[in-house]
Order: C-alpha cells, then sequence, then structure tokens
C-alpha cells in the first residue's frame, strides 16, 4: 500500500486551501518481512558464533531463535538462526555472512527452491491433579511426546516436532496450565535428492 500525505499550501495565511494548492504526496510501502530459516556451516573456533549473530543483529533482524552445536565433525558447527526479515536485506546479509572468516556456508531455508527437514524441542512442565494427570499424559501420547519427570502435582513434556506442530500441541497442553517451558530453537538440513520414477 501507499501512504498518503496531504500538503496543504495556504495562499493567504489563514485562508483555506484551495483546490489548486491541494497535492498528494506518496513514498513506497515497506518491503514485506518474513521468518527465514539460515544455516550456517562454521569452523568450530572461538567467537564464531559471536561474529555471525553480531552481522545480524547488527542489520537490524529480529533474530527469533538462534541455536549452536558441534556437527559429526568436530572440527565445524552448524548455527541455525531464524530471524524476521525481507527478502532482499536477507539476500545482502547471507552474501556477507559467506564472506566472513571461519564461516564454510550459508543457506536460506525459507526459499521454495530449498526443500529442507526442520525440528524443535520444547520442554513444558504442566500443572496436575490425580484427575488430570491421565489426561494430559494421553495428549502427549497423541503427539508421540514422552513424558520425562512425574511428581505428585507436575508433569514435564518433552516433544519434538516443527512449529505447526508444536503450537498445537501447546494448543491443547495451555489449558492445564504450563508452569514453565524451553525451546531449543530450530535445527534444519536439507532434504536428500530424490530420483525420478521411471514408469
Amino acid at each position: 500500500s501507499w501512504l498518503e500525505h496531504l500538503v496543504y499550501t495556504e495562499e493567504v495565511v489563514g485562508s483555506s486551501p484551495s483546490p489548486s494548492t491541494l497535492t498528494t504526496m506518496s513514498t513506497p510501502s515497506t518491503p514485506m518481512k518474513k521468518k527465514h530459516t539460515l544455516s550456517a556451516l562454521v569452523e568450530n573456533k572461538f567467537g564464531v558464533l559471536a561474529r555471525v549473530a553480531g552481522m545480524l543483529s547488527g542489520r537490524g533482524f529480529n533474530i527469533e531463535t538462534l541455536n549452536v552445536g558441534p556437527t559429526h565433525d568436530p572440527a565445524f558447527s552448524r548455527i541455525t538462526a531464524t530471524v524476521i526479515a525481507d527478502d532482499a536485506a536477507l539476500d545482502r546479509c547471507v552474501k556477507a555472512l559467506d564472506k566472513l572468516i571461519n564461516v564454510i556456508t550459508v543457506q536460506d531455508f525459507s526459499r521454495e527452491e530449498v526443500e529442507h527437514v526442520a525440528r524443535e524441542l520444547i520442554l513444558c512442565k504442566v500443572k496436575c491433579d490425580t484427575k488430570t494427570r491421565t489426561e494430559i499424559i494421553e495428549i502427549a501420547s497423541l503427539f508421540r511426546a514422552k513424558v520425562v519427570d512425574v511428581a505428585h502435582d507436575t508433569v514435564v513434556i518433552e516433544f519434538t516436532g516443527n512449529e505447526n506442530k508444536i503450537a498445537a500441541f501447546l494448543e491443547l497442553i495451555s489449558p492445564y496450565g504450563i508452569l514453565a517451558s524451553a525451546r531449543t530453537g530450530a535445527v534444519a538440513l536439507p532434504r536428500g535428492l530424490k530420483k525420478a520414477v521411471k514408469n
């Protein structure tokens, strides 16, 4: 959309504006922002995470989640970040990240052409009593979540899934009373190439 600004120029001080002096000024709308999932393979060295996170925040991106951990090769780590940004600004940031020392590759998994698998883990401590405990455990079972701690008045549930499944799980669990929760943030990898099936 366009923002309309009406500018009035008075021909005589105190008089009302005439139609000939009414001007409409328009400015382009701000670029649409959306959620992006970035994955950076980096060398497992001191200060790399700070430089990557600093570049994202320094460009004004809102970092929703940030996850880092070593890969199967201890010489490398993978940083996964979900950020809110417009496509053009993020493209420039990805190119800048790719040029950083100790950064091997950077991918934006939110692009339509990049098929990927993303998962997140959440721990929830939920209030319960003898009556509701069974109901809560049944909901956890429905989502294939794990009950990792049971007390007289609380249960702790571990659940792994994508963003939509976690939202659905929380929607059903919330009415019982979530006392505390912790989320890892998303981790993601590209899907493997699928071979064409011959008829």
